[in-house]
């Protein structure tokens, strides 16, 4: 009989605490349908906000490029308003959803000092961003060779907000930090619109002098390549072990540096063949004497 009792009294307290919940819900219902459509006008509106970003972005990038701004210029401004813009996005989204604006500026202002402590290596290369676009020590399209001992050396391809990045000449990308280059000695090859470009030759001490130099010279007036505004010189650079070390130098377009190095030395030593100039290479002259004084 006992038994029955309680089992009746647990049924009945079920049946009551299903019917509170119940009766919570049913009062929850109209919080619940009003949050699930805060959320889907939520998701709505990042969608169009993202394509609103994309087309305020083009409209800027745009802008600057009518204001002949550098392409590193126009690349790091780019990158830092797509971040900026994204923020603001999901800022407004949140307040959206009912969070308090102080709650959301404290979380970023709280996020922003964690972050901050925990990339600084992240800030230095903003930091050497900026300092790259206002100092400007190169620019998309410059070749530039970074530390010339232990670096990396290529064509600039992009200025980010964080790094870098440049094309070898066998076409692989390199992406160096940003604060990396800001405390590198950078060499930039294309700075200017001419190049000096300095050759070597090596010939033997028993060629003619002044006619291998007179060759010279006149390789230098035929070629197109050479700045006829500007002073070209053959000289007799050193006296080596071997050889007699001949220097050329003359100026170039930095467009045209490489094909003119390697055309004018195919034409040195197609003239220095055909004239009997000798280009000497290493070697080591052994003279035996034997004991009785005879070699």
């Amino acid at each position: 009989m006992s038994d029955q009792i309680i089992t009746e009294i647990s049924a009945e307290a079920v049946e009551e605490h299903v019917n509170v919940l119940y009766e919570y819900l049913q009062g929850q219902i109209p919080s619940i349908i009003g949050f699930g459509i805060r959320v889907v006008l939520a998701v709505v509106v990042f969608l169009v906000g993202r394509k609103l970003l994309k087309w305020i972005l083009k409209i800027l990038r745009r802008w600057l490029v009518k204001a002949n701004a550098a392409e590193g210029v126009v690349q790091f401004v780019c990158s830092v308003s797509r971040i900026g813009l994204y923020l603001l996005l999901i800022f407004n989204i949140a307040i959206s959803l009912g969070v308090k604006e102080s709650s959301v500026a404290a979380l970023l202002g709280t996020a922003g000092v964690t972050v901050g402590l925990a990339l600084q290596g992240g800030l230095a290369n903003v930091a050497g961003g900026i300092m790259i676009l206002i100092f400007k020590p190169f620019q998309v399209g410059d070749y530039i060779i970074q530390d010339a001992a232990n670096g990396s050396e290529g064509t600039v391809s992009r200025i980010d907000i964080y790094y870098t990045t440049l094309i070898s000449p066998d076409n692989k990308q390199i992406v160096i930090p940003n604060g990396n280059l800001a405390n590198s000695t950078i060499l930039n090859v294309t700075a200017g619109n001419q190049r000096k470009l300095i050759l070597k030759i090596n010939i033997s001490y028993e060629a003619d002098l002044e006619k291998a130099m007179e060759i010279i010279r006149k390789l230098l007036d035929e070629d197109p390549d050479v700045i006829r505004e500007k002073e070209t010189d053959v000289h007799v650079d050193e006296l080596l072990d071997s050889s007699v070390c001949l220097g050329v130098f003359l100026w170039v377009s930095t467009d045209r540096y490489w094909q003119c190095k390697w055309n004018m030395n195919r034409r040195i030593k197609e003239a220095f063949d055909e004239n009997g100039i000798q280009i000497p290479y290493p070697q080591l002259d052994v003279h035996v004497v034997s004991r009785d004084g005879i070699s």
